[in-house]
């Protein structure tokens, strides 16, 4: 004998491995194998790696991740509301983007997603999605901001589901991370002055949860009640007061081309030399609603978007447009969520954009055009 320690019996694997079964296999206590499991705590590495080994002999993959959610107190789950139905923030690349970033980095953190519709898709009349008010969440992150009077907002609250929001108005106590969309939009509208535009016309996202398509007056546009519109809006009016704004109910390129139509097959007197929407697939509508038409861009008319998106089915069209760093947006909301997790008052966000021209706007045309 020299002294060592005898190693136990291996125990019977006829039965479902335990972290008890792994501990007396180890000749370790049960509270020492669960350090070696949650990777905190005092224990020397050579008893992780004795635990582990004894793990793997059993086949015992961790501990129920149910039993340590309840001794922690926490789901380990976050809640997204995306702020639309599922399935069209689905057909949106901008959502899809930012999400990419966020749930990739919350993967890489150990902590799940719970994807909940800003719209109920069940009750289009209930306020908040039934899972705003009941499912398990430690963090909920509004992904495209929130309203002057925002229903799942104040239903988290009551809660006490801390949250991160996504865009510009910032909530007492929350995680905010936005864009500089306000200043981008300026920048594409002040473009397509310098181009000698005068007659621009907009097209917006939706001003807020009722969907509704066409021109809007004064009384409308004093009720937007979502930020990236709200943001979009302003910076149209930093730079020229458009002679017409139509608003869209959703961002896709369905929206963007019934508003195309509209507001380019009238007499051309009276048609705008340039379209600005607040989004590329909104954008992308328009240009298709041109072609339609049978006019030329930018010849005889601009059109310009805002998000930056990669849409080789419009070549040999190359939208002007305004880029946001999507995916990036997604991690800082993800990044967010880490720091309220770990008891910090994360500082807020603002991300730049950048304009970038492509060859769907040109000079005003002539009368002679």
């Amino acid at each position: 004998m020299n002294g060592a320690t005898p190693r136990p019996a291996t125990p019977t694997h006829g039965s479902r491995p335990t972290l008890a079964k792994v501990a007396e296999l180890a000749g370790v206590s049960v509270s020492t194998a669960s350090l070696a499991f949650s990777g905190a705590g005092p224990i020397t590495p050579e008893t992780r790696d004795r635990v582990l080994a004894a793990a793997a002999e059993l086949d015992y993959t961790g501990p129920n991740p149910l039993g340590r959610q309840l001794r922690s107190g926490r789901s380990g789950i976050v809640g997204v509301v995306i702020g639309d139905q599922l399935k069209r923030s689905f057909r949106d690349p901008v959502s899809v983007q930012v999400l990419d970033g966020l749930v990739s980095t919350l993967g890489e953190n150990g902590l799940g997603v719970l994807l909940i519709p800003g719209i109920p898709s069940d009750d289009p009349a209930r306020a908040v999605d039934p899972l705003v008010e009941s499912a398990a969440m430690d963090v909920a992150v509004l992904v495209w901001g929130v309203s002057s009077d925002d229903a799942t907002l104040t239903a988290l609250q009551r809660r006490g589901v801390p949250v991160v929001v996504g865009e510009g108005r910032a909530v007492p106590g929350a995680g905010l991370v936005g864009i500089k969309d306000r200043e981008g939009t300026a920048a594409v509208v002040r473009h397509l002055v310098e181009l000698g535009h005068t007659r621009i016309a907009e097209i917006a996202l939706s001003f807020g949860t009722a969907e509704r398509t066409g021109p809007i007056d004064a009384a409308r546009l004093a009720q937007v009640d979502r930020t990236p519109t709200a943001n979009r809006l302003a910076g149209v009016r930093d730079a020229i007061e458009p002679v017409i704004t139509w608003e869209t109910e959703a961002s896709l390129v369905e929206h963007g081309k019934t508003a195309g139509l509209a507001l380019l097959d009238v007499p051309v007197r009276e048609r705008p030399t340039a379209l600005i929407a607040h989004s590329d697939l909104l954008a992308a509508g328009a240009l298709l609603a041109a072609h339609e038409l049978g006019l030329r861009v930018p010849q005889d008319v601009s059109v310009a978007g805002f998000d930056g998106l990669d849409l080789p089915w419009l070549s040999p069209d190359v939208l002007t447009t305004v880029h946001q760093p999507l995916a990036e947006k997604g991690a800082e909301l993800g990044r967010a969520v880490i720091a309220l997790l770990a008891g910090e008052n994360p500082a807020p966000v603002l991300l730049d954009v950048e304009l970038v021209v492509g060859s769907t706007t040109g000079p005003v045309p002539t009368p002679a055009d």
